[in-house]
């Protein structure tokens, strides 16, 4: 057996865990691919912050209109009821709580639900904070998709946030491409294994005391 799952199953998996008739955000990155695994038979509405409430999944190379994009600068489609809308509303639906979830990429996901998604801090670094610090304070749920290791082999879930934080406390879910966490009471919850990963091999890989 694998330990690990693509980046597809992923974002799959995280479209099972959105429910009908929620309004949704997609971070710009790997969430946006979230869109593609979403049930056909179920409303859900997607918003980006440019400006578009009711995307549906990525064009084919033949469809592509240049003048629908996502906040990444993707080319997006439209569902029938789609709405398009100034930059200053869209950022008023945002930190008014009027989003149910929003998916955000990660660096580092502290076990009290900070997070870090928007700079290292590393000297020269580009910052691109878009939108998601007021996603992560604006949306009633804040879903993470992520490796779980960065490159180096250390791990995204941590005791405490060493880069900028995004948002404080904010995190209720993670997804990894080893594992799905829930955050809660000020730690980490294995909420599903991918492959043969255990909860002790879990511990081992972040080096927390998970549950």
């Amino acid at each position: 057996m694998t330990t690990r799952i693509t980046r597809d199953e992923v974002a799959a998996r995280i479209a099972a865990d959105i429910p009908e008739g929620a309004v949704v955000n997609l971070g710009i990155g790997a969430p946006t691919t979230v869109a593609n695994f979403l049930p056909s038979d179920l409303e859900i509405i997607l918003h980006t912050e440019n400006g578009l409430l009711g995307m549906g999944p990525a064009p084919k190379a033949a469809g592509i209109d240049p003048d629908l994009i996502n906040a990444g600068k993707q080319p997006v489609t439209v569902l029938p009821g789609a709405s398009y809308f100034h930059h200053a509303d869209s950022f008023a639906m945002m930190r008014g709580g009027h989003l149910d979830v929003c998916v955000l990429g990660a660096f580092q996901v502290a076990q009290n639900g900070d997070l870090a998604n928007w700079s290292t801090g590393a000297p020269g670094a580009i910052p691109a904070v878009g939108g998601a610090m007021d996603l992560a304070i604006g949306a009633k749920q804040v879903f993470v998709m992520t490796d779980l290791l960065a490159k180096d082999g250390s791990s995204k879930l941590v005791d405490d946030c060493t880069y900028p934080l995004t948002g404080v406390g904010c995190v209720t879910r993670v997804y990894t491409d080893h594992a799905v966490f829930d955050v809660v009471d000020g730690r980490f919850v294995v909420r599903e294994c991918f492959g043969d990963n255990t909860l002790e091999s879990l511990r081992a890989l972040t080096g927390l005391e998970l549950s």
